[in-house]
Parts: structure tokens; sequence; C-alpha cells
């Protein structure tokens, strides 16, 4: 009636919309889309999954759809590999990453590495998903960020969602992808809401693997984060701002391929990198980052060295002061910011 009338109509507004909600939006649009998906793991279908992700889908797809499987992450990771094989499209939900070592052989030598040693006839695609880092007091074996681990191997794409039309995006096009993808997910950030935009409640909404995506412009200095650690960015920025200091937050999105080239961009407008990420220092994310600028044009537009904000050097403790300690906070990546600027 109001088009009729010759109104003008305002776009649908953006809804919130919890990193949880997301992923059951994503898996349930890829389920009804292509008949070749499934969904295994623990408790994933008839307890709705542990972290409540895989919401309401055993009910609408069934058990060939959405399987329960035994406490075996070496089994059920190598049935879902060698389902990739034959062409069907598993998501192997790990309870935790940390539970992934169970079956990293199945990940690394059969999943990443049969697509090259076929030379190119058997592709494995397949999804290997699930919460990693820390959570909260849940110690040291429960504890890693598995980013540097996965993104060392080629063969692998490596995701790290932040935001829900992240976490959306990229499992959408991690389903789709004729190549083995570790998704790690935050269990912190499952219950947290997000702006998502008209676009990104599309059923044809994906996010492409390998592009960072710019979540706040600034002149002064480059931070660049994945995962939950891209919150504290922002809001270190928040607070630097009011000091004057205009910080470029990159939200890397993808581990492996690293889209380097939007942080070698952002350098050379900035003149100052630093990154930030949840997992241990040596051989970490932002050392293969601050390598990368190093070897790179960036290099000679730096004004001073990059600086690496990480987790501690140390075995997560159980103790919340400790695990605080261990972890970046805000007030870390503002020090390091004016570290990097000398004031």
């Amino acid at each position: 009636l109001q088009q009729r009338r010759g109104l003008r109509l305002s776009a649908p507004a953006a809804i919130q919309v919890t990193v949880r909600d997301a992923l059951n939006q994503a898996l349930d649009e890829e389920l009804e889309r292509d008949e070749r998906v499934f969904l295994l793991g623990e408790e994933v279908a008839q307890y709705d999954g542990a972290y409540k992700i895989s919401r309401g889908l055993w009910k609408k797809y069934g058990d060939k759809r959405v399987i329960d499987t035994p406490i075996s992450e070496m089994g059920f990771a190598g049935i879902a590999v060698g389902a990739a094989m034959v062409w069907l499209r598993p998501v192997c939900e790990f309870m935790t990453f940390n539970f992934s070592m169970q079956a990293i052989d199945q990940v690394i030598n059969s999943a990443a590495k049969t697509c090259y040693m076929s030379a190119g006839s058997i592709p494995v695609p397949i999804v290997f998903r699930g919460p990693n880092g820390a959570a909260a007091g849940v110690a040291a074996q429960h504890s890693q960020c598995f980013a540097a681990w996965y993104g060392h191997c080629p063969g692998l794409k490596v995701v790290s969602p932040w935001s829900s039309e992240d976490a959306k995006g990229l499992l959408k096009a991690a389903i789709r992808d004729d190549n083995p993808v570790v998704m790690l997910e935050s269990e912190l950030l499952y219950s947290v809401p997000f702006e998502m935009s008209e676009q990104a409640q599309s059923k044809d909404f994906v996010i492409p693997i390998g592009k960072a995506k710019i979540e706040k412009q600034g002149t002064h200095v480059t931070l660049v984060a994945h995962s939950r650690p891209v919150g504290h960015c922002m809001e270190a920025a928040a607070v630097l701002s009011k000091e004057g200091v205009e910080c470029e937050v990159i939200n890397l999105r993808t581990i492996r391929p690293m889209d380097i080239e939007t942080v070698e961009a952002s350098v050379v407008k900035t003149n100052h990198l630093v990154t930030v990420e949840g997992g241990w220092p040596q051989f970490g994310v932002g050392a293969e980052i601050c390598a990368r600028i190093m070897e790179g044009p960036a290099f000679n537009y730096l004004d001073a060295p990059a600086v690496r904000v990480t987790g501690a050097d140390v075995p997560m403790p159980y103790a919340k002061i400790l695990e605080d300690n261990c972890l970046p906070q805000v007030k870390d990546i503002v020090f390091a910011v004016k570290k990097t600027l000398n004031i």
C-alpha cells in the first residue's frame, strides 16, 4: 500500500543474532540445500549438541543426516574423512578442538594430504568444526588455541570467526568448499549477540575463505586479530580513540590462506602493527604475520617494530585470576599500542 502511494520504504533493519544461532542457521540451510551434507559428532543429534549448535536439526533431518557418535574422535573423524572421499560432505564436530588431538592423524595425514597425493583425483570436502582456545575455568588440557597448529599444514583451509556474520558466512563457505576446512570457533562467543545485516540473513550468504575484514578504519596503528580477540581490539580502539589514537582493526577471519595483502595495505597507511591472539607466542599466528610483513613491501613503511600480544607461554592455569593474566586483555592491547607509538 505504501509503495502504491509512492512512499519510499526503508530497507529491513539488521537484527541481533547470537553466534550459536548463526551457526545453527548455516547448518540448517546447508543440510536443506545439499543432501550430501551431514553432521556427526558426540551428542549432536538427540541432545541437540553440547553447546546447542545443532538444536532442532536431528528432529528435522533424522538419523542419517545428524548422527550421534561414540566418544571416539579417532573413529568418527576417520568415518567422516572416508565419507568425504566418496563425495559426501560431512561436518565433523569436535566437542572441543583439544579433543581433535585424538584424531590429528585423520585430519592431517588423511584429509589434508589425500588430494595432493592422488594428483587431485580424490578431493576431501569435509569440515572439522567446534570450539577452540580458552573457555572459562577449564584449565590446561581444554584451553589451547589450535590456529597455529592447523594453519601450519598445507592441504587444509583454516577459518576463525568472530561475529555472527563471520560464523554463518564462513561455515557455509566451508561446507561448500571441495577442500578440508578446519573451523575454529570460540565457546565464549556462542551466546554473544551481533548485528546481522539483511544480506547475511539470506540463504545465499557466504564469506569468501581467505579474505580479511576491516572492522574499523584508522590511521595511527594496525591491529590484527582473529576470533574473540577481535572484540578486545575493538574495545581497545574505543579507549585509545578518546586519547586521539585511531586504530585500524582487521578481523583476519581466515588463518590459512592468510590475507596478508589487506594487512600490508593497512600497515602502509598506519606505519605501525600490533597483532593480537589468544594462543601461545612461539610459532604463533602473530609471528607469521610479522614475518610476512618483514619479508614483503610493507616492511619499509614501518616506523617501529611490530609488536605481538599473545597468551602467556605457559599451560593454562585453573585459577581465574591466573587465567585472566594468561590471556590478552584490553589493557594489554592499549599498552602494546602505546609502546609501538612511543607514547
